[in-house]
């Protein structure tokens, strides 16, 4: 079955660039190495890249997810003031989509270097309406965030992309060795973000 493939983007702000959310591409693999050289991203998440052969094995598994139809990974770039693409700023991704099912998961992080310029919830909101845009006609309605509780940035992210807080998961080692939050946003409530649209989808056989 032919797979979508979307980019993405989300407008600039006063004291920030414009977003591109494409996704990976093997040729990330070098970028990639080098933004898996930081502590908070292995104490946050379960990403677990620090060279560039990990790098290409966690991209094959982002172009896995894509052909199965489970998972969608984006990468994050800032758009240069000439307009062309710049560096890897970060990830979104949705996950653990399945046919017919009501309910599914987003996640994110942000590189080092681009943290402090709201580059997750404008992401965030670029993939948010690009989910129920794609997936709610085959019955996509609620959208799961989930971060370890003591992740007071991952919490910020969630309050201003709009997933409210609405309950407290057990710890789940390893992924989730303390307990966390659970912020959810339900297509009802999904007023597109005025700085997130779409700028080209085209459909082709692999991702």
């Amino acid at each position: 079955m032919p797979i979508p493939t979307a980019r993405l983007r989300a407008d600039a702000t006063p004291t920030a660039p414009a977003l591109i959310l494409r996704p990976w591409s093997p040729a990330d693999a070098a970028g990639l190495a080098a933004l898996g050289r930081d502590d908070a991203l292995h104490r946050w998440t379960s990403f677990a890249v620090d060279d560039e052969t990990s790098a290409a094995e966690w991209l094959r598994e982002q172009r896995r997810g894509w052909e199965q139809g489970r998972r969608y990974a984006f990468a994050v770039e800032e758009v240069q003031p000439s307009g062309a693409d710049g560096l890897l700023a970060g990830h979104v991704v949705l996950k653990d989509v399945a046919p017919g099912a009501a309910s599914a998961e987003v996640g994110y992080w942000t590189a080092a270097h681009a943290r402090g310029r709201g580059v997750a919830p404008r992401a965030l909101h670029a993939l948010t309406a690009w989910a129920f845009t794609t997936f709610a006609p085959s019955g996509l309605t609620r959208l799961e965030l989930l971060h370890q509780a003591d992740n007071t940035a991952s919490c910020r992210v969630a309050d201003k992309s709009h997933y409210p807080l609405t309950g407290v998961r057990p710890a789940q080692p390893p992924d989730y060795p303390l307990e966390g939050h659970v912020h959810v946003r339900h297509l009802a409530e999904r007023a597109v973000d005025p700085t997130s649209r779409s700028i080209g989808r085209r459909r082709a056989s692999t991702a």
